[in-house]
């Protein structure tokens, strides 16, 4: 069940806000993300895209946060630009539905709920029944 944001969440939408505003380039830098450490470091990412190649902005954040020394995150947001201009919260999609919950398990998803209204949700309530490898490929 999501959960309503706290001040902590806004300050990552603010941080992902900031960071798209400075960055965004409409043919490689469409998504900023921000990440919350266990440490309570904030993480910044962006995406990047190429004609053949596309890296999301939520695994940019996840990746430097393990860059600066955390193993798990608590929260993350990405943010894309509005018709308006004006960075919104968006939702993650299905790559890093299967990402995010590798991070962290009780870490706060943040989310569009489709109204215009932003949550927190849990990675299991956007990812119910995750994708599982077949036994044969295990390492």
């Amino acid at each position: 069940m999501t959960q309503e944001i706290l001040p902590s969440d806004e300050e990552l939408i603010e941080a992902a806000s900031a960071l798209l505003s400075r960055v965004h380039d409409p043919g490689a830098v469409r998504v900023a993300a921000a990440a919350r450490g266990t440490s309570g470091a904030v993480y910044l990412g962006v995406s990047l895209a190429t004609p053949r190649v596309k890296v999301c902005a939520e695994s940019s954040a996840v990746a430097n946060a393990k860059i600066g020394g955390d193993d798990a995150i608590t929260a993350i947001v990405s943010v894309g630009l509005g018709i308006d201009d004006v960075p919104h919260v968006i939702n993650p999609c299905g790559v890093c539905r299967e990402l995010i919950p590798k991070f962290g398990q009780n870490l706060r998803v943040l989310i569009d709920t489709g109204d215009g209204v932003v949550a927190a949700a849990a990675p299991v309530e956007l990812l119910p029944m995750p994708w599982i490898r077949a036994r044969s490929y295990e390492d």
